[in-house]
């Protein structure tokens, strides 16, 4: 008998140690349960203190002591004594707060995440492969790692994150490797350079191209341009400048653009993300209080937990600069320094063209160019799928680029073959221009680092305590015929392709205006008589007008007036369409309910204030009516981009028989007096709805139920906030997109002030005070002062904690 108990007991042992020593996964990976949950190793290590005493850490490669002083945000004031060490410890640190995100980041640009997920990820890591980020990434590595300064930099940062990497055991592994058991791998200058692609797909690879394809051979040409015009007849462009654009401008032949005549019957990968765009501007010292330039800048971004950005302050006998950067990123991405700030916006202009190949047979071996059969290039990608066998893809090149749709991935029963052109494929030097900015001191010097800049493209917003204020909106330009990049095209006949490139200094810019200030909120760009062609099909109407007629009025500027502007929920949409809507209504069909609804409606004062239920039922209507206009749009079987708000308000006003108006699903005809009604009604409905389903109130800061969500989607590690604004306010915050980063800058002589904030925190460890400890002051329009000092001592006043890092020889 007892030797029998003990077999059952050995049994049971046994069985426990293999249940608790490997993964599950029941639809939700879990992880080897006995290393999660050891107190000493597990999860429970991830814990953090609020009190951190000083210390020091040995790095291999340092040539002379750096003191890392941190202030009350976590935020790290990093002093080195020459850039070498400046680069490998800014590496470390960046490292030591951020390194999962950093990491997943670049396995997701690399579409490597199904090794960390499974097989649940692999269609995305193909579509990232097909889209060519790699090979894009590759180039750019391959062109930064020639310069000499960059490589340098670059090689220095990579040491910094891998002295990191490896002094880690699992119990310091950050929780989401435990949570899917991983560990992490050395870091590489290549990661850097999927860094830049990942931003470069999330701001600039949005297009409409097979969408345009389609809408011009269902509705024609002419309805095509009232429905998706190249401008919306919003005559406030970034740069006004008619009959000032002295210069030979770039010729191309003029042969008429061959419009495609077939429906696209897919659905493509990399449409237009609305929600990414960005409000900037600089005023000079003529509107100022204090007489001094103040810059503002707020990049609208996905919200995520951890944050996208890492505030850090560098100085070095060559440097001293503070702003946020991308965790990979060995440069401040957008801040100031001594001398100047800097600031960007998404510029928006199509940079992304789908060229349809001719193949010569089923092999994909040769395609047509110009009656010529050219090979193709075949790359075999292998894809490390988490407890599975690898998956290998062939992926044909062209000379364009990569061939995304085939009959293997996302193809149609035709078997149409296209190839991606985008400007993110080439060799670049993004790192090179932000690192010339980190060291500017004056506008001479921010149009030098600009001159680096490809993509994506963005406008660039300038002051300096020298007085000066500028806006360049720079990018790598194709120099396009009209309509051209509009629509798929013809990559048999190389008359189609990039020809040539708008140089540098022809690009829209401009260097203290008349008016007092320069503005961008990704607004069409430039006045007509810049002499190349503009294109984007997702240009900002609203944001841009609100804040071009705030900056007119305003006089005797201060700070804190800019950061109200940043946090105005005002909505001109709502302003330039609801007294329409209004005035369309049957009050007499309305009960009292729906009466008292709209009397609110119209005492309401187009704010989308975080209390407001006016701003509710605005949006719900309007939405409600949106749909319902372009109904048939959204019930074709090929895709279709829907007409813009502004367009579509302006159609409402203008034309009351398009015949859009009637709603497909009902057999009668409906109008637009009809439409406005049956949606006001249905609105309410809908808020109805919501009550039910919610126990707070519907005021918009409820209802709109803005979310920063973690990577991983993981409930625990997110947060919901309740504030205003909207897509269309300059606090343009949605459920899932916002200001990301709010800077505001003081351009004084006697030395620069600056406020930021942002919604996260410089840990990315929830187990952190600092995880999250900026998101509510982010939510009420609330800001910190970044300290800014020139040398260690002046930062006793605000330290939080030392780390000094010692070479290791010593």
């Amino acid at each position: 008998m007892k030797v029998f108990k003990f077999g059952i007991s050995l049994l049971i042992t046994v069985a426990l140690t293999y249940c608790l020593n490997r993964g599950w996964d029941f639809g939700t990976p879990i992880p080897p349960l006995g290393k999660f949950l050891d107190p000493f190793h597990g999860f429970w290590a991830n814990a953090e203190s609020r009190s951190v005493p000083d210390h020091e850490l040995p790095i291999d490669g340092l040539r002379d002591k750096v003191s890392v002083v941190y202030d009350s945000l976590l935020i790290p004031h990093i002093f080195a004594n020459n850039d070498d060490d400046l680069y490998r410890v800014m590496g470390y640190v960046t490292a030591q707060h951020r390194l999962w995100q950093m990491e997943f980041q670049t396995h997701a640009a690399a579409g490597r995440v199904s090794e960390i997920i499974g097989d649940k990820a692999l269609d995305f890591d193909r579509n990232q492969r097909r889209l060519g980020m790699v090979y894009g990434a590759e180039n750019a590595t391959k062109a930064h790692m020639a310069d000499s300064v960059i490589g340098r930099m670059n090689r220095a940062y990579t040491e910094g994150v891998n002295a990191y990497i490896a002094g880690l055991t699992y119990e310091g592994f950050p929780l989401e490797y435990k949570l899917l058991d991983y560990a992490p791998e050395p870091w590489t200058e290549l990661k850097m350079g999927l860094l830049l692609k990942n931003m470069s797909k999330t701001l600039n690879i949005g297009e409409d191209d097979f969408q345009m394809t389609n809408a011009l051979n269902l509705f024609g040409k002419e309805m095509l341009d009232i429905l998706y015009p190249d401008q919306e007849g919003v005559g406030d462009p970034i740069v006004d400048n008619p009959g000032g654009w002295r210069f030979d401008a770039v010729k191309l032949d003029t042969v008429p653009l061959a419009l495609p005549d077939q429906l696209v019957n897919i659905e493509p990968a990399t449409q237009v993300v609305r929600g990414v765009g960005s409000n900037n501007w600089a005023v000079s010292g003529l509107k100022t209080a204090n007489g001094s330039p103040i810059l503002a800048n707020d990049p609208h971004l996905s919200l995520s937990m951890p944050s996208i950005w890492f505030a850090a302050h560098m100085k070095s006998p060559n440097v001293n600069v503070m702003g946020v950067t991308f965790t990979g990123s060995p440069v401040i991405i957008l801040g100031f320094n001594d001398s100047i700030s800097w600031g960007a916006t998404n510029a928006q202009r199509d940079l992304v063209d789908w060229y349809k190949i001719q193949f010569k047979d089923n092999s994909k071996n040769e395609y047509l160019s110009d009656g010529v059969w050219k090979k193709t290039n075949k790359v075999v990608e292998k894809f490390e799928i988490k407890n599975d066998e690898p998956f290998y893809d062939t992926v044909v090149y062209t000379h364009h680029g990569p061939v995304v749709y085939d009959d293997s991935f996302h193809g149609d029963s035709e078997r149409k073959y296209y190839a991606f052109r985008w400007i993110a494929h080439d060799e670049s030097l993004e790192l090179k221009t932000f690192y010339l900015l980190n060291h500017a001191r004056n506008h001479k010097d921010y149009m030098a680092a600009l001159d680096y800049f490809s993509g994506p493209a963005q406008n660039f917003v300038f002051a300096s305590t020298e007085g000066d204020i500028a806006m360049r909106i720079q990018g790598k330009y194709p120099v396009r015929r009209k309509d051209e990049g509009k629509f798929v095209l013809d990559g048999t006949n190389t008359s189609n392709e990039w020809q040539a490139y708008i140089p540098n200094d022809q690009n829209v810019m401009t260097k203290n205006p008349a008016r007092g200030f320069v503005s961008s909120a990704n607004q069409y760009p430039v006045d007509a008589t810049y002499p190349y062609y503009v294109h984007s099909n997702v240009y900002e109407a609203y944001r841009n007008r609100r804040i071009n007629n705030r900056l007119r009025q305003m006089e005797e500027i201060t700070p804190q007036d800019m950061m109200t502007l940043q946090n105005d929920n005002y909505n001109i949409q709502a302003e330039e369409s609801l007294l329409f809507m209004l005035s369309h209504l049957d009050s007499s069909s309305l009960t009292p309910e729906q009466e008292r609804i709209r009397i609110e409606l119209k005492n309401w004062g187009y704010i989308n204030d975080a209390q407001s239920t006016a701003a509710t039922y605005y949006e719900v209507w309007y939405n409600t009516l949106y749909r319902n206009i372009w109904d048939e749009m959204q019930n074709q079987n090929v895709a279709l981009s829907l007409p813009s708000d502004f367009v579509t308000i302006h159609l409402m006003k203008t034309d009351s028989t398009l015949s859009y108006y009637d709603v497909q699903s009902t057999p009668e005809k409906e109008d637009l007096h009809q439409l406005i009604n049956q949606a006001f009604k249905r609105s309410i409905e809908i808020v109805e709805q919501w009550k039910t389903e919610n126990t707070n109130p519907p005021q918009w800061g409820y209802f709109k139920d803005t979310g920063i969500g973690h990577l991983l989607r993981l409930e625990p590690f997110s947060k919901k906030v309740v504030n205003g604004g909207n897509g269309n306010a300059i606090n343009a915050t949605t459920g899932s997109h916002g200001p990301s980063w709010r800077l505001i800058a003081s351009m004084e002589k006697t030395g620069v002030k600056a406020w930021g904030v942002y919604p996260g925190g410089q840990s990315g460890n929830p187990g952190s005070p600092f995880y999250d400890n900026l998101v509510d002051p982010w939510a009420n329009g609330r800001y910190f002062r970044l300290h800014f000092p020139h040398s260690e001592k002046e930062t006793a006043g605000y330290r939080y904690f030392i780390s000094t890092f010692n070479p290791t020889s010593r």
